[in-house]
């Protein structure tokens, strides 16, 4: 058989399973690719959306601060000093911080260093603790009055409903706007500017301020504080993603806004100490700081959009989104970032499932290819089996596979034929010779020679009297069930049953299958057998039926075994001495009243396996030399090789 030869289900199944493969695999890869770059397609309008909403929300938020300071820029009653229209100050310094949840606080610097502010404490609680606030104060109002006509410095402490609470001194030291840089910077320009970001002297907050200088007294400025924590906040809210972080970069590179409280607070620790206000926070506290910088540098002046980009080895993706307006925040930009994972992981989850179902009905098809493969391999392996079991002489009552495959089922029928013919054929011819037949074919038994074998003989004693007492019928079956029985237990003891003689049998070992422990096992069948007719005697005396005293003769020795006979009829048979000394011992037993004999040859090859009992010397009919006879009375031991 060649290396290459394998079982058909094996060659089945790897056939099936391969185009099942081979038209899948591009398919579900296919559908997975089509599906990842959809899913990235939806995430990058998502972000893209997200940006611009990001950019409108920031842009509100300091397009209310500066709409709050325009108006505040052409109002009559803010050219005045703080101590006079001060009712109409305070009632449209609330409106603002009342309508405009985003800004810290409101404010007017005048030319003699007079000073109007408004600020929410409701929304930034750091202005209660530090200005010691009662509990109920929402809103704060400062006035700074240095006219020659009053000196003072005052807090007035509102509710929610901008009803006064309290009034209190300003005991602290004078704040002077002119030496602020968002009064100055609005002053000299006389145009609206944007400062900072910067730590607030009184709440230690980072904020920004947009300035802008009065229209009819460039010398008076309005200003607006916006606190960037409320920026990040709103970058946090409006996150894409658990991973996705929120940045705003100023003109020159600095990260003023994080959406991050941590990072943000580091923000704050930073700027606190960097009095030249070009300290940056560290680029550690978000790995994504510095290739987002650099991409905001390789896009610089472009309108942005969405970028992809690395840290440590994971793909992001950005969205940068100037913000830039009425030429303030000049080159402010908001830079939405998440990992690439997060736009599509969900579809990729999504596709990961499909994909995994796919691969069960794909596994789902393998298994039924192997099981198909399988069933088809099993019904042939089954009349291989059945060829085999015909080949060993097995012809017990098997029912062969019926299969969907035609072909298959013919030959399941074919082999039924040939077991039935051989089944038949083996009832006439001993079961080891047509054995031997099949295996080594006829040739090799056709050839007679001599050989040492054992043979046994028995006979029914007073069988022509049992014969006249009952019908031919019963007697047919009572030798039918007598000779199964002793068919059986010469197979069991692997003799071969050479020939049935009216009564009698004539059994043979070491031939044709050669045993060297043939006369051991001839006679432990010669005393299995008078034990088993034994007992069926006694079954046949409940019964009624006659018992069959049975004698046996056995003898061991040289004789010519083989096929014999005509070229058209031949018979596989023992001649010689020894056959005939067998068939004399078995007579032999009506004249010593024994069941079986044996001769001196058998008992000195197994003497020290049996027990004998002598009965003498016998002159055996047509033989001139007399034999030692004794009989077989049992077994004394068991042996001590296989018999």
């Amino acid at each position: 058989m060649s290396n290459w030869s394998k079982p058909l289900r094996v060659h089945l199944s790897v056939v099936i399973v391969g185009l099942l493969i081979c038209i899948s695999t591009p398919l579900m890869w296919m559908a997975y690719e089509q599906g990842r770059a959809t899913a990235l397609a939806a995430g990058e309008t998502q972000m893209r959306q997200l940006g611009l909403r990001v950019v409108e929300n920031y842009q509100n938020v300091f397009g209310d601060g500066y709409s709050a300071a325009a108006t505040a820029s052409v109002l009559p009653q803010m050219l005045t000093p703080p101590s006079r229209d001060f009712d109409a100050k305070r009632d449209y310094l609330l409106k603002v911080l009342q309508s405009a949840d985003y800004i810290d606080g409101i404010y007017a610097g005048y030319p003699d260093g007079s000073f109007i502010q408004a600020v929410n404490v409701a929304a930034n609680l750091a202005w209660r603790e530090v200005l010691s606030a009662p509990e109920e104060t929402a809103f704060a109002i400062r006035v700074i009055d240095k006219s020659p006509a009053e000196q003072s410095a005052r807090w007035h402490f509102l509710g929610a409903n901008g009803v006064q609470i309290e009034q209190r001194n300003d005991p602290g030291d004078p704040y002077d706007p002119r030496t602020r840089s968002w009064y100055q910077t609005a002053r000299d320009t006389r145009q609206q500017v944007s400062v900072g970001p910067y730590v607030t002297a009184t709440t230690k907050s980072l904020s920004l301020t947009l300035a802008v200088p009065m229209t009819r007294d460039h010398e008076t400025v309005a200003g607006v504080d916006v606190l960037l924590q409320t920026i990040s906040r709103l970058l946090n809210k409006e996150a894409i993603s658990e991973n996705a972080r929120g940045y705003v970069f100023d003109g020159r590179g600095r990260l003023i806004v994080h959406s991050d409280a941590a990072v943000m607070a580091r923000i704050l620790q930073t700027l606190s100490r960097g009095d030249s206000g070009d300290a940056s926070v560290p680029d550690d506290a978000d790995p994504a700081i510095v290739p987002i910088r650099a991409l905001l540098s390789a896009h610089k002046g472009t309108g942005g959009g969405i970028v992809p980009f690395n840290v440590n080895g994971i793909s992001y993706v950005a969205q940068i989104s100037p913000v830039e307006f009425s030429g303030l925040l000049k080159g402010n930009a908001v830079v939405i970032a998440a990992p690439l994972a997060d736009l599509v992981g969900p579809t990729d989850r999504l596709l990961f499932k499909n994909l995994m179902i796919a691969a069960a009905f794909v596994a789902v098809g393998i298994a039924a290819a192997i099981v198909m493969a399988r069933l088809i391999s099993k019904s042939l392996f089954a009349l291989a089996d059945e060829a085999r079991s015909i080949g060993d002489l097995k012809f017990e009552g098997r029912r062969l596979p019926h299969s969907w495959i035609a072909e298959i089922n013919i030959l399941a029928r074919t082999l039924e034929a040939a077991r039935n013919t051989i089944a038949t054929f083996s009832l006439y011819v001993p079961r080891e010779l047509v054995r031997r037949i099949v295996t080594s074919g006829q040739a090799a038994i056709g050839l007679a020679g001599r050989q040492e074998i054992t043979v046994l003989f028995t006979d029914i004693q007073d069988f022509t009297t049992i014969s006249e007492q009952h019908s031919p019928e019963e007697v047919v079956e009572l030798l039918s069930t007598y000779f199964e029985l002793l068919n059986e237990t010469v197979e069991q003891h692997d003799g071969t049953i050479v020939q049935y003689l009216g009564d009698s049998i004539f059994g043979m070992w070491n031939a044709p299958t050669r045993d060297e422990h043939h006369v051991a096992k001839a006679c432990r069948c010669a005393l299995a057998m008078k034990q088993a007719i034994d007992g069926m005697n006694s079954a046949n005396r409940q019964a009624g039926r006659p018992q069959l005293v049975t004698r046996f003769g056995l003898h061991t020795g040289q004789a010519v075994v083989g096929s014999v006979g005509a070229k058209a009829r031949r018979q596989y048979t023992a001649m010689g001495d020894t056959v005939n000394v067998g068939s004399r011992l078995e007579g032999m037993n009506k004249e010593f009243g024994t069941s079986v004999l044996a001769s001196g040859a058998v008992r000195a090859a197994v003497s020290e396996l049996f027990e004998f009992r002598a009965l003498g010397t016998a002159r055996a009919k047509g033989r001139m030399e007399e034999l030692l006879v004794y009989e077989l009375v049992g077994s004394s031991r068991m042996p001590s090789s296989p018999c």
